[in-house]
């Protein structure tokens, strides 16, 4: 690690809410949004030319199996913090995703939705996976938090749906859209957030109406909120406070469509009282593949803290899911099962907390 990095990395964590108690939050997002359907279609549009391997997200991610869940909630279980509690992930899930068949039957005019619930039961292997997320949650595995309704720019998926091809045609395979062949595969249909209207409703009703659904399928309210590609307009804020929302994780950017970046720092409050959480340790194997994963994580977790600060580490959803390429779960967990036996064996007074208790503790 060069000397710029390491200056960078204490940086980040001098500003801001301080402890003295060892916390560690695991923050991943994208649970519950479809992305690559399977690895059947996976090969179909590879061998058609979508050069879908380029992407890591299009060539790894999907729903979480029943499989996915039960060996990431084996490795979980394993270690307990000081207090007797399990590592706990925080689940950031979208709580809904297109209705295909509606969305054809209406010519393409009209936008449809499920709830995540109901697209569990149509992938394989995914039929009672909503079972097992109650059963993690049950066992302080795993805890749901807001990511949005859909991952999905919807105004601007239903406008290439309308006029581009490849699009209408990855819709057939139950994707959420690609960019041409030839393309580097980035995928602009994610930043859910981006300032777009589809027919009168704005993306605060959108926040809304996902908020509400994030209820009914839970039972409890939730207190965070992480926005798809940590992109969001200041002004959403009041919307979602009003709805519940105390906390907002992110990125020490916040990415404000058509305007400037805005720097957050660890545990600062907007007008509305609202806590902004930064992600300041990373555990994202699939994404950064040449990286020493573990003894990344583990320097910076002992910058924050060096620092006092709590140690939030973003592991994407991508890292566990295994049904495109089996390996690509596998090999990370084994990964993740050694990251966590060296915090509790390095630090043995490590608190394991969700998003959601740290903003209560900030409070």
């Amino acid at each position: 690690m060069s000397l710029k990095q390491t200056i960078t990395h204490n940086l980040l964590n001098i500003p801001g809410w301080r402890t003295k108690r060892k916390i560690v939050v695991i923050e991943s997002d994208d649970w519950g949004s479809i992305r690559m359907p399977s690895r059947d279609i996976y090969e179909k549009l590879l061998a058609e030319g979508y050069r879908v391997d380029l992407n890591k997200y299009e060539r790894n991610d999907s729903i979480a199996t029943e499989e996915d869940l039960d060996k990431l909630f084996d490795i979980l279980s394993k270690y307990r913090d000081i207090n007797g509690n399990h590592p706990i992930v925080t689940a950031n899930c979208v709580v809904a995703n297109p209705d295909f068949d509606k969305i054809k039957a209406s010519n393409f005019q009209k936008y449809y939705y499920e709830p995540f619930t109901k697209t569990l039961k149509r992938y394989r292997n995914c039929e009672h996976s909503f079972e097992l997320w109650e059963q993690g949650m049950y066992e302080g595995l795993f805890k749901p938090q807001f990511h949005g309704r859909e991952h999905l720019n919807v105004a601007r998926w239903m406008n290439f749906l309308q006029t581009d091809a490849d699009t209408r045609h990855v819709f057939d395979y139950g994707l959420m859209g690609l960019f041409p062949k030839g393309d580097n595969m980035m995928n602009h249909f994610q930043v859910a957030l981006d300032d777009c209207i589809y027919k009168g409703q704005s993306i605060c009703d959108i926040l809304i109406e996902g908020l509400d659904l994030f209820e009914s399928l839970f039972k409890y309210r939730s207190k965070t909120f992480i926005a798809p590609c940590y992109t969001w307009n200041p002004l959403v804020e009041k919307s979602l406070f009003n709805h519940g929302i105390i906390g907002i994780q992110g990125m020490v950017y916040q990415y404000n469509p058509g305007e400037k970046c805005i720097r957050h720092w660890q545990g600062t409050r907007n007008r509305l009282g609202q806590i902004y959480t930064i992600r300041n340790c990373f555990f994202e194997p699939t994404i950064c593949p040449n990286l020493d994963s573990v003894s990344d994580c583990l320097y910076r977790i002992k910058c924050a803290f060096r620092w006092r600060k709590p140690a939030i580490i973003s592991s994407h959803r991508i890292n566990f899911i295994g049904s495109i390429h089996e390996e690509n779960r596998n090999k990370n967990l084994r990964k993740f099962d050694n990251l966590l036996s060296r915090i509790i064996h390095q630090w043995p007074d490590v608190e394991f907390m969700s998003s959601d208790q740290l903003i209560e503790l900030m409070q």
